[in-house]
């Protein structure tokens, strides 16, 4: 027997929001998988500040991963979880052979990943607020105040 998901909001409003967190998700995977990259080929003088942030920031998109992808889940909705599923939703694209990529381009192409995906969530947020999902309204704003500190910090590297 099927049980219905009765969590106070409609299912064309849960909908709505896991439709969102399904792009967020794809370029938050696609970012992740860039920036894991990036961590491991980075070269030069500024290796190890880079290879340090890059993990930091690899780390946090890993585990935010997870919890977009549970809220999803919590939503009543299944996630798509292929590289090709990604690849088709996301903004962002791969960084393929990066032999060749300087440390400050990886720098520059992470900056404009990061502000990416807070151009999304802030998209998503008050087509979410109408929905009442606070829970999501709230990771939003979590994914938004992360995304921005690492573009800041990102972007220091090049002054």
């Amino acid at each position: 027997m099927k049980e219905t998901l009765n969590i106070g909001l409609t299912e064309t409003k849960r909908k709505k929001t896991a439709d969102g967190l399904i792009k967020l998700l794809a370029n938050n995977y696609v970012l992740y998988l860039k920036t894991h990259n990036f961590h491991w080929n980075v070269v030069g003088s500024m290796f190890q500040p880079l290879h340090s942030l890059f993990e930091a920031q690899y780390i946090d998109l890993w585990n935010a991963a997870d919890k977009i992808a549970e809220r999803i889940r919590a939503l009543g909705f299944f996630v798509p979880a292929s590289y090709e599923d990604f690849a088709k939703l996301s903004k962002i694209k791969e960084a393929v052979g990066t032999k060749s990529v300087k440390a400050k381009s990886m720098i520059s192409q992470l900056v404009g990943d990061q502000e990416i995906i807070i151009r999304l969530a802030r998209e998503l947020l008050p087509q979410i607020e109408e929905t009442e999902d606070q829970v999501t309204v709230d990771l939003l704003s979590e994914r938004m105040e992360v995304h921005e500190k690492n573009a800041w910090m990102l972007r220091s590297f090049l002054e």
